[in-house]
């Protein structure tokens, strides 16, 4: 529905070459605010913050790097709330392989 399942865009390339892309076939509106709160979560929650800078270690010279890795956190966070919701469950950072 967010449009935020990565698909690899090949036209001919071999699969190594190829660039994964966020699909965009979803609602514009809900990826903008999934954006936002990645945005919020990785400037001020600890968990998150700890999860960006890992996933930016190393890669900081890659031009566009810091949004890609919003999107990454977006979608994680996507797949969270989904889970959460779906198990009726509260949040619990233990089960979450970040560090």
């Amino acid at each position: 529905m967010a449009g935020y399942d990565l698909c690899a865009n090949r036209s001919g390339r071999t699969s190594d070459k190829a660039i994964p892309v966020i699909s965009k076939k979803g609602n514009g509106e809900l990826r903008y605010a999934l954006y936002q709160a990645a945005n919020v979560a990785a400037a001020r929650v600890d968990l998150f913050r700890t999860y960006f800078t890992k996933l930016l270690r190393g890669r900081e010279r890659e031009r566009g790097i810091k949004t890609k890795m919003h999107v990454k956190l977006a979608a994680k966070m996507l797949v969270i709330a989904w889970t959460l919701m779906k198990k009726r469950e509260v949040f619990n950072a233990d089960y979450l392989n970040i560090e």
